[in-house]
């Protein structure tokens, strides 16, 4: 079932910018395995939260499939968007690992692969009509 924490997207204001960068991230199990099930589900959406929440990222959505996990993020500017996957990834692994030991017969929780796509309130078609019609000209 899909989590949603916001249904609206709104812009994000700081001393010196205005912006909505959202990430759709997906990552899965080393060797694809369905391994997100039950206890480790549960326990991987809380710290999923977490990462979010420390980091003062809103996460908009979450789904935790038994093979792979969508994210929908709402970061900052500051953030390099592969440092927001790592930082996901990096803080779960290290949880999951320890509190489900059986996970520690694998390599790595996750494989190194990951997608990442933006997101905002525009279609990029949108933002390119803007684009051409500022001086009426197409490039």
């Amino acid at each position: 079932m899909l989590h949603r924490r916001q249904t609206g997207l709104e812009y994000q204001h700081t001393r010196t910018s205005v912006h909505l960068i959202n990430y759709h991230i997906v990552f899965c199990p080393k060797y694809r395995r369905q391994l997100l099930v039950g206890q480790r589900k549960s326990r991987l959406e809380e710290v999923l939260r977490g990462v979010a929440r420390d980091n003062k990222w809103q996460l908009l959505a979450i789904e935790v499939m038994p093979d792979h996990v969508h994210l929908f993020v709402s970061a900052d500017t500051r953030t390099k968007p592969e440092i927001v996957v790592k930082r996901f990834k990096g803080r779960s692994s290290h949880v999951l690992r320890d509190e489900f030991k059986e996970l520690l017969r694998m390599p790595t929780l996750w494989t190194r692969s990951y997608f990442l796509s933006t997101a905002g309130n525009v279609s990029s078609e949108t933002i390119l009509k803007y684009i051409e019609n500022q001086w009426g000209k197409k490039f």
